[in-house]
Formats: structure tokens, sequence, C-alpha cells
């Protein structure tokens, strides 16, 4: 479904991206996983399109990103930090997003705005929310336009603990749907559940790309976090 092929990005000196290579299916949860500066950010903003790398390239279903930005209306993303119009409610946030993408009702998938209960709090505006609040908007809205694709950013950093339970049990029911799922997180034991494979990203490269059960074999473990400390230990 997103192919990258050989993606290298550089800021100055800093090379973010080096000559990165992946093939990531629909029906796939990716966990893509590395210490801070490896490259992660780089490469999210990449798949969106808001980075060009400045050698290779990315596909999305066979069709080079560069030449069809309409790919993008079948991701939701959601930002580590989603930022908002200070002066707008949650209600007035969401109604404009629903007339930007021009979806009918019908169309759009509302259950996080009802399961987070924001339609009761529609008329709060966004710079009285707490930090936890404004994850649940970011993560309505990444769900609310059923997109292909799902790529989620930290999703449950400042989340309380019912709302996490929630969010990944929906996570869970978009990856049975047949959907792509990329998830970045440093909790690895809120991630066991979820995903199938794991990205493991190191000084803008791809050490790894590979099943969740295979690292598992290889290892003897079972949960992730000891998978994953398993491998790091040895590289």
């Amino acid at each position: 479904m997103i192919i990258a092929s050989n993606v290298s990005k550089k800021f100055g000196r800093l090379k973010a991206l080096d000559n990165v290579s992946v093939k990531l299916l629909r029906g796939e949860c990716v966990a893509l996983i590395g210490p801070n500066g490896s490259g992660k950010t780089t490469f999210i903003k990449s798949l969106l399109g808001m980075v060009v790398p400045d050698n290779g390239f990315i596909t999305f279903n066979e069709k080079n990103i560069l030449h069809d930005w309409n790919y993008r209306s079948r991701i939701g993303y959601m930002p580590q930090i989603g930022r908002y119009p200070d002066n707008m409610s949650i209600g007035q946030v969401l109604s404009m997003m629903k007339d930007i993408r021009k979806m009918k009702s019908s169309e759009t998938d509302d259950e996080l705005i009802e399961a987070f209960e924001l339609n009761k709090m529609a008329h709060k505006r966004m710079r009285t929310l707490s930090g936890g609040t404004r994850q649940k908007v970011s993560a309505s809205l990444a769900f609310l336009f059923n997109p292909d694709v799902l790529i989620l950013d930290e999703p449950t950093a400042g989340l309380d603990p019912v709302a996490a339970e929630i969010l990944k049990q929906k996570i869970i029911r978009e990856k049975q749907k047949n959907k792509l799922i990329m998830i970045t997180s440093h909790v690895l034991s809120e991630l066991d559940e979820m995903v199938t494979e794991v990205m493991y990203m190191q000084d803008g490269q791809c050490r790894f790309h590979k099943k969740v059960d295979v690292l598992r074999a290889e290892t003897s473990e079972d949960r992730l976090t000891r998978v994953m400390a398993s491998i790091i230990s040895k590289m």
C-alpha cells in the first residue's frame, strides 16, 4: 500500500533519513520505534508529504505521492501535539473539519467523539482544554473520515487509563477492517495487543522491519518490551 524506496533526507549536515526502504501493507499495525533523533518524525512527515526526500521516492497504491496529493485524504493523522485555533470551541473545530472535507454525516466515523463524550464539551474553547482533552480531539479527528491509513504519533500520551483503553480498542477494531496503522510510542507495553510489525529506526536508518511473531521467536520473549530490550542489547 505504501512503499518507501531508498528515501534519504538531509537538513544541513544532519542526515535525518538514510536510504530508508520499507513496504507497509493493509491489515498491519506497525510500531515505529527508535531513540530520539532516529528519524521517526521525518519519516512520518515524508509519508504525509510534509517533507520532500532529497533522494528516493514514496508510493501510495503504486502512485508516486509527489504526483498525486489526493492520497492525503485517505490518511488519518494524529500528531503528538495537536494545534488548533485557541478561540474556537471543540464543536466548531469538528464542524470546520467536516465542512472542509465535505463528507456526509452518514460517511463519518463519530465513534470516538461519542465514546470520549466530546459532544457534552462542544462549547468549550480549545485554549481552556487540558492536554488529555486535546488528545481526545486529535484522536477523534484522525478517525473521523474513515481513512484507509492511520498514522498515530504517541496516541495515548496524556490520556487517562479509561480513555487510553477506549482508543486502544478502537485501533484494534480498525486493524481488523484491513486498514494500515502506524503507531509511534515510547511506552512499548501499550503496543503488545495492537501491533503486528516493528520498524526500528536509528541514525536515520531502518535497522529492521519484521513481524512481531518473528521477533518473539528470535528472542524467545513474549512481551514487546523484553523483545526490544533483547534485540537492542545485541546491536
